[in-house]
């Protein structure tokens, strides 16, 4: 247990952001989560849940844990991020699978580890793309996740007739066309919800129904599909925006500084 929970401190770990290495970067921010998600999720599992009617509520209490473990290491605004990740998560979470019905969970339920999970993959993106060593090789990082991407969702849409996920997969890249600054985060943050969404629905902790919120017939998904992260860009772009709101004065002040920048680095190339 102390060794699992262990993996949480290393996402965090500022030796990250100075990393020269990009294999060391991606280990110690997404291999940490991709090892956290895999055995965090097994606990409640269907397997889990035949040995024991409490496996959610023991899920529940690991990540609440590991939550704590990573918010008392990072920096301030990152901790009113990871807040604002939960609240938002939440009402998403209630409106999407509850009111709306576009997935379920394996009580039905919306578990509490959740929204805070939520939180924990939004840092541990963050911190990835955020690295020096990420943001040195940013241009050929974006070309391989993309073309990676285009693989899956065909992959999906071919072999399991995931037309849905292939659709919110095409929508997700054409957005982040006109989003160079933020593209890398939002590329990664595909590919760790892709992985994310095939641990879940493996170990039956939540499944997709086989259409669009399961009342749109020409719109057939697979169980996972593949683009649902297009959802999770309304949480990203949700915990920004409160931030935002709290900071408006910060917030001006630095994207005047990042104009100056932009107008320094055209002129020195004149």
């Amino acid at each position: 247990m102390i060794h699992f929970l262990f993996t949480l401190y290393i996402f965090v770990d500022m030796s990250l952001l100075a990393s020269k290495s990009p294999i060391y970067a991606t280990v110690k921010s997404l291999g940490a989560l991709f090892a956290f998600i895999i055995t965090g999720l097994f606990i409640d599992s269907s397997y889990m849940a035949e040995q024991t009617k409490n496996a959610q509520f023991y899920a529940n209490i690991i990540i609440v844990v590991g939550f704590g473990l990573v918010f008392l290491q990072v920096n301030k605004r990152v901790k009113e991020q990871m807040i604002a990740a939960v609240i938002i998560a939440v009402l998403g979470e209630y409106l999407f699978s509850i009111a709306l019905g576009m997935y379920t969970y394996r009580l039905e339920n919306v578990p509490h580890y959740i929204p805070i999970g939520h939180a924990l993959v939004y840092v541990a993106v963050l911190y990835f793309s955020k690295a020096a060593s990420i943001k040195k090789n940013k241009i050929k990082i974006e070309r391989f996740l993309t073309i990676f991407i285009l693989i899956y969702a065909t992959v999906f849409l071919i072999f399991k007739n995931d037309v849905f996920g292939f659709v919110m997969t095409i929508a997700t890249l054409l957005i982040l066309r006109k989003k160079p600054r933020e593209r890398l985060f939002y590329l990664t943050m595909y590919i760790t919800v892709a992985y994310l969404e095939i641990i879940g629905t493996t170990y039956q902790c939540w499944w997709w129904p086989s259409t669009a919120w399961n009342t749109i017939p020409f719109l057939p998904s697979h169980n996972p599909p593949s683009g649902i992260s297009l959802f999770y860009f309304l949480l990203d772009l949700g915990t920004l925006w409160l931030y935002k709101q709290r900071h408006r004065i910060t917030w001006s002040r630095m994207k005047n500084i990042r104009k100056l920048r932009e107008q320094d680095i055209f002129l020195k190339e004149l």
